[in-house]
């Protein structure tokens, strides 16, 4: 009976030990995506599912809401373990320089930051509330405006104001993006800028409320912003029945110096593999390509570098 009885715990400590080994096996790993409610956060939300799917859980993504671009590329300098994050590749190329928001806050460790993948771009969306006599950037003057704070779009919006004269003529709300369409439907704003890739669930839920007007840019206003031309078609929004000109900002998703190379493979592998599922999920991914890897300015990590080198996806030198 004893010898039974040891026999069956040498069989239970051997299945704790096989399920022990089989837990530290999965990868965990944290991304910072933006703030909730937005498309990126959903992006996030997408991925994660889609990577444990493509892995059949080897690989664990825990999407963490963030208050902006910015906020991400700090976090680097101090995340231990796997840490991902999404960000524009001129952010982090100057986070590495020492330029920019990162001037006064300077850490070696931001140039150890490698790229992964590009993700859906960053589109500017200027939005009014009812149907605006004009429907350019001019029709801002006058009104409250919601930018938000801390992110890309709040900090490209302010950039706008000041570049087409229009900072002295707006008032600009001192509140959270995430207030943004409860704000518009309740009359405490008259608008609000918002970045993300269409179509954005914020603007989304503005429009279903009540009738919006979406802002268009001239070709000369496009130049003048730097940024990439982007038109987001008739129909993305509910009354919205004309093309939007505005622009658009590269997205990659990022790894910080202390991913391996098999798990940094691993994600990107799983990405690619993945990314047809994922557009027929939502169709904002349908527009990620490898021709996106192009618009990069951060130098791939070695596992995601191993990964396009065999699937032989052609690279600009200045990631590889």
């Amino acid at each position: 009976m004893a010898a039974k009885t040891i026999a069956a715990l040498a069989g239970a400590a051997a299945m704790l030990a096989a399920l022990a080994v089989g837990a530290s096996a999965e990868e965990r790993i944290a991304y910072k995506s933006a703030k909730s409610g937005t498309s990126y956060y959903q992006m996030g939300v997408e991925l994660a599912n889609a990577v444990k799917a493509g892995t059949d859980g080897e690989a664990i993504l825990t999407v963490e809401e963030s208050q902006g671009s910015v906020q991400n590329v700090m976090e680097a300098a101090v995340r231990p373990g796997n840490y991902v994050f999404t960000a524009p590749p001129g952010l982090v190329a100057s986070a590495a320089a020492g330029k920019g928001p990162f001037e006064k806050r300077p850490n070696p460790r931001f140039a150890e930051i490698r790229a992964l993948f590009p993700i859906p771009s960053l589109t500017m969306h200027f939005v009014l509330a009812g149907k605006a006599e004009a429907q350019d950037l001019s029709a801002l003057a006058g009104k409250t405006i919601l930018l938000g704070k801390g992110s890309f779009g709040a900090t490209e919006g302010e950039k706008y104001l000041e570049l087409f004269a229009l900072k002295d003529k707006v008032t600009v709300a001192d509140a959270e993006l995430g207030n943004a369409a409860d704000a518009l439907k309740n009359g405490q704003i008259d608008g609000f800028v918002t970045a993300g890739s269409f179509p954005a669930p914020n603007v989304i839920e503005a429009a279903a409320s009540g009738e919006v007007t979406l802002l268009s840019m001239s070709d000369d206003e496009v130049a003048k912003t730097g940024r990439t031309p982007q038109v987001i078609p008739a129909g993305t929004y509910a009354g919205v029945e004309t093309d939007t000109v505005t622009t658009s900002l590269p997205v990659f998703a990022f790894a910080a110096g202390q991913m391996s190379e098999e798990t940094a493979y691993l994600l990107t592998r799983t990405f690619w593999e993945e990314k047809e599922a994922l557009s027929g999920e939502s169709r904002w991914w349908k527009a990620v390509d490898p021709q996106l890897l192009e618009a990069g300015e951060v130098k791939l990590h070695p596992g995601a570098l191993r990964y396009y080198r065999e699937a032989g996806v052609s690279l600009p030198d200045a990631l590889q």
